[in-house]
């Protein structure tokens, strides 16, 4: 697996793992409660994982749809 985005707002978490499953594009979100260890501040970030294969698009569509990928 693939890091694709890295965040603390689970709302661009949220809607980059609709878009990419809209495309079929599976995701996986890594780090979620990590905001247990700094006292549900979240200031950590949660990072969302794609395939090595599904990569090159998965960026494609979030470029498309103006969600930054960081790369």
């Amino acid at each position: 697996m693939k890091e694709l985005l890295r965040t603390t707002d689970p709302t661009i978490i949220a809607w980059a793992s609709a878009l990419l499953q809209g495309e079929g594009i599976e995701t996986f979100e890594i780090d979620v409660h990590m905001s247990i260890l700094d006292g549900s501040l979240g200031i950590l970030p949660r990072r969302l994982m794609v395939m090595d294969r599904d990569l090159f698009i998965a960026r494609a569509v979030l470029t498309d749809n103006e969600i930054p990928t960081g790369q």
